[in-house]
Parts: structure tokens; C-alpha cells; sequence
């Protein structure tokens, strides 16, 4: 009890029984609703032990004295078998009832509502996210990685439910929030679905609930909840192309970001030719938009910038990016001209 209740006042809540969406605060009334029932058997089944013990203790008299010879009791095996199945049969139904309420169908969901259709990828050890459609625009298949934002959805408000396309580009994940709702599975050829509505503000973590390979627990989520006003800006920054440097010395470092193979894996949307069109790493786009790097494990600073452009390895051991040996003047380059990527 004393983990639950810090967990839930940490700074950086991960608690499940202090939830910020309908769905999450329909599986904590599940949750408290099952430990209730099967807490009130344990201590009906320890009461009768503990009485069947107390009561059958042993007495004085004759050692190998032999005890009454009581045999079943038809009512009694009757209410034993019973009482299970009522139960199981109770279980069912709340269950049942919930996974009713937390998986709707967007499309009959999605009438009077404003929605927002994300494509979400599961990378290891890293998260992409493709923005669909927002209250039926189209966004253009806006990509970002790492940190999902999206509106806040107020319960007297306008709701904004937020539905998630899960795929996977390589083995199976699993996207967890434990503030917004529960676990689901991001599976190789397979697209499952799940949604999300945050009833306030804030800053929520999360981490892929499935092991994966060697950083499956350095796979972390972020997710943005903001006011309607500001993830519409966020919108329109993150569809504008990468600004393009103009002086002479912000052009050299996009040529010596341009002449490494970091455009073989990743994507810098830009007027002009970066040739920056890999889709294998993160787009970079608006890289320095993000709070984070590696997937949630350091910030998204020059200086961790520059430890994770030289050795990938030794933040996140195991990951599929190569290092980059280069001379102080080529490194000073490639970082300052990341770092323009806003």
C-alpha cells in the first residue's frame, strides 16, 4: 500500500490507480472491484480453515481414538459449486463490460467528437508516430518519433478522443500508458487499435510493456497532453519543412551533415536537396523539438547530442545505430547544424 500511494504521488507518475482518462479510471473500477470480490473469498476460505482448526483441535482422551464419521452434504456441495460459477459468472460480466467501453469502433465514436488518427510504429528500441487525420483533416502523414502529443479532452469539453493504429517494424512491442489505459500489443504484420482521452494537461510516461531485445527497457513513451490552441500550433510547426540555413557557415555544416551516411537511415524535410530520405532511424525534421533523445533515456541536449552522434553505444548498448569517428571540426559541424533542426 505504501508503493501504491508514492507511486501516486512520484513526480513522475506511473501509477495505473491515479488515472487521467475514462479508460484508465474504468480499469482502476475493475481492478478495486475484482480485489474486493476475491479478497472477501480469501477471507471466507481462511475463516473457515482458521474455524476447522480451532474447532477440530486436538483433546484429551484416547490417542488412536477414531472421530465422527460425517459424510457429504448434498446442500453443501451444491452451494460449493455454485458459488464459484456465480462468481466467475459476475467476473465476466464486469470484464466483459469494460472491454466494451475501452475498445469502441472509431467510426461510431468518432460523430460529434473531434478525433485524432495517429499511425504508431515500434521500432527497437524507438517509437514513430504518423499523424493521420485531426477532426477529419487530413495532416498530411506529419512524422515525428518518440514524443506523441495530443489534445487534452476536458469531461465537460469537447472530447477529443485519440485512436492509435499500432504496428510494428519488427518485432512485438507494447504500447503502455498507465495513466491513459492499459497495455496492447504492436505486432509484425498485424495492425491492432487502441484510443485515448486525457481528461487533463500534462506531461504523461510510459514504457513498452513487451520485451523486445536488449533496450526493451530503455523503450520509453512520452505523451504530450495539451490545450486545443497549442497542439494546433504544434501542428503547423511539426508540417513545416526543416528551416534552411542562408550564411555561408550554417551552409557548410548542412553539407557536412549532408556528405555523412546519416541520410541513408534518417528524413530532413527541407526546399532544399539534403538527400536526408532514409525512413529506417528517426525523422529529424524538427529533431530539437523534442525533449529527449534516445527514446526517452537522456535530454535532448548539444552535449548528449554529440555523445549519441560518436557512441550510440555507450548510451544505449545493443542499438542498431553506428558511431561516427569523426574530427572535431566535422563533429562541431554535423551537431551545430542539428541543433538548427528546431
Amino acid at each position: 500500500m505504501l508503493a501504491v500511494l508514492a507511486a501516486a504521488t512520484a513526480p513522475e507518475n506511473l501509477s495505473t490507480f491515479s488515472p487521467a482518462s475514462p479508460a484508465a479510471e474504468w480499469t482502476r473500477e475493475l481492478f478495486v472491484l475484482v480485489a474486493a470480490i476475491t479478497g472477501g473469498i480469501l477471507v471466507l476460505v481462511e475463516g473457515v480453515l482458521f474455524y476447522a482448526l480451532i474447532r477440530s483441535r486436538r483433546r484429551t482422551g484416547p490417542a488412536d481414538a477414531e472421530p465422527p464419521q460425517v459424510y457429504g452434504s448434498k446442500p453443501i456441495e451444491i452451494a460449493w459449486t455454485l458459488a464459484p460459477l456465480l462468481v466467475v459468472f459476475v467476473l465476466v460480466l464486469l470484464v466483459g463490460r469494460v472491454l466494451w467501453e475501452v475498445r469502441p469502433d472509431p467510426v461510431a465514436a468518432s460523430a460529434g467528437v473531434q478525433p485524432l488518427h495517429v499511425t504508431v510504429i515500434g521500432h527497437q528500441w524507438w517509437w514513430e508516430y504518423r499523424y493521420d487525420t485531426y477532426d477529419g483533416r487530413d495532416l498530411g502523414g506529419i512524422v515525428t518519433a518518440n514524443e506523441l502529443h495530443i489534445p487534452v479532452s476536458p469531461p465537460n469539453g469537447v472530447q477529443r478522443p485519440v485512436y492509435l493504429n499500432l504496428q510494428s517494424a519488427d518485432v512485438c512491442h507494447s504500447f503502455w500508458i498507465p495513466r491513459l489505459g492499459g497495455k496492447t500489443d504492436l505486432l509484425p504484420g498485424r495492425a491492432n487499435t487502441m484510443w485515448l482521452q486525457a481528461n487533463e494537461p500534462g506531461l504523461f510516461l510510459g514504457q513498452c510493456a513487451e520485451y523486445c531485445g536488449t533496450q526493451h527497457a530503455n523503450m520509453l513513451l512520452r505523451v504530450v497532453v495539451e490545450s486545443p490552441e497549442d497542439f494546433e500550433r504544434y501542428l503547423a510547426a511539426e508540417a513545416k519543412p526543416a528551416a534552411d540555413p542562408t550564411d555561408k557557415v550554417a551552409l557548410a555544416n548542412k553539407e557536412a551533415f549532408r556528405s555523412q551516411s546519416c541520410v541513408n537511415c534518417h528524413t530532413v524535410r527541407d526546399k532544399q536537396d539534403t538527400r536526408a530520405n532514409g525512413t529506417f532511424g528517426p525523422d529529424l525534421t524538427h529533431l530539437m523539438a523534442r525533449k529527449t533523445i534516445a527514446a526517452g533515456m537522456i535530454p535532448n541536449t548539444p552535449e548528449n547530442l554529440r555523445k549519441w552522434v560518436f557512441s550510440p553505444e555507450s548510451v544505449k548498448p545493443g542499438c542498431l545505430m553506428a558511431g561516427f569517428d569523426l574530427g572535431e571540426k566535422d563533429m562541431k559541424a554535423v551537431i551545430d547544424h542539428l541543433t538548427t533542426l528546431k
